[in-house]
């Protein structure tokens, strides 16, 4: 059964993690866009560390100048807001000043494909893997649960990588930190695999209940080019993915390469369906509940 946990959890591990290594390392740096910087565990860290932890107010794409210019003076930038604001809004400042410039970071985004349903369409960010998947040298981490949100976050800390951490209300029941980089085996079968991405591997689960499938997690899908296709390989190949349908299926058929197989991906449609709803409500309307993904899995599987 899906779990649904309070909305804050993985944004709450985000924080207190983050408070945690600011702390510790005086090499990192803190840059917000109106967020995070009021009662909950960031403010404090803009009063107690002002010479490397600074709130920009609502302007996304000075957050992401700003931060890489923290970078340029040897600070190893953190960045965070809602993900259409942090990705979508302010993508040219990601590719220049970041990307061009040969800079690193850490951008960590809340709200996933529409964790904010009340929010409306401003709030929704589907596509936001694929626009970092459209520049070079993001390594993007979707995790599962929030005890993966914490180590994520010191693995990146302690690195020079451009990393996205996109933060999600939802969550599997329980945390798999072999998923982070790598893949995890779970249930064995003959007709195919289904490769779950981050939380999406508690509905994968469910779905396929009962049918002879192999389903494998990851919560790293930029990793998915190096797929383990001689431990997990099959013909038939479901990927299943929290953001923008398809967003990962060229990793996909990388790791397969010349293999000759088939690709079924299940993700969040390309629409805007101009309502509001909850987040399972957006999970029926696109066809990542349990039910309609095990319809589609068994209609391409068998």
């Amino acid at each position: 059964m899906r779990n649904v946990i309070t909305a804050a959890e993985m944004r709450e591990t985000f924080m207190q993690t983050t408070a945690e290594l600011m702390d510790a390392d005086s090499r990192l740096s803190l840059v917000l866009a109106a967020i995070g910087a009021g009662g909950d565990q960031l403010g404090p860290l803009l009063r107690k560390h002002p010479e490397r932890a600074f709130d920009v107010g609502i302007r996304e794409q000075l957050m992401v100048g700003m931060a890489a210019g923290t970078a340029l003076e040897g600070y190893r930038p953190i960045l965070h807001s809602y993900a259409p604001f942090l990705v979508e809004r302010a993508f040219e400042q990601i590719k220049l000043d970041f990307v061009h410039q040969g800079l690193s970071g850490i951008l960590v985004s809340t709200g996933a494909s529409y964790d904010w349903s009340q929010g409306g369409y401003t709030h929704y960010s589907p596509s936001d893997v694929a626009l970092l998947g459209s520049i070079p040298g993001f390594t993007v981490h979707v995790p599962g649960h929030a005890a993966e949100v914490d180590a994520v976050l010191r693995e990146a800390a302690g690195s020079e990588e451009r990393v996205y951490v996109r933060l999600s209300t939802r969550s599997n029941a329980e945390p798999f930190p072999e998923g982070i980089g790598g893949f995890a085996p779970f249930s064995q079968g003959r007709q195919g695999v289904v490769v779950a991405v981050g939380p999406m591997l508690d509905p994968v689960l469910e779905a396929v209940r009962d049918l002879d499938i192999t389903v494998v997690y990851t919560a790293t899908p930029s990793n998915l080019a190096k797929f383990p296709v001689d431990a997990f390989g099959r013909e038939a190949v479901v990927l299943v993915e929290p953001y923008l349908e398809g967003t990962s299926a060229s990793r996909i058929s990388e790791a397969m390469g010349r293999k000759m197989h088939r690709l079924l991906s299940i993700g969040v449609k390309n629409r805007d369906l101009h309502r509001y709803g909850t987040p399972e409500d957006h999970d029926r309307w696109n066809g990542i509940d349990p039910q309609s993904m095990r319809a589609r899995i068994v209609d391409f599987l068998y």
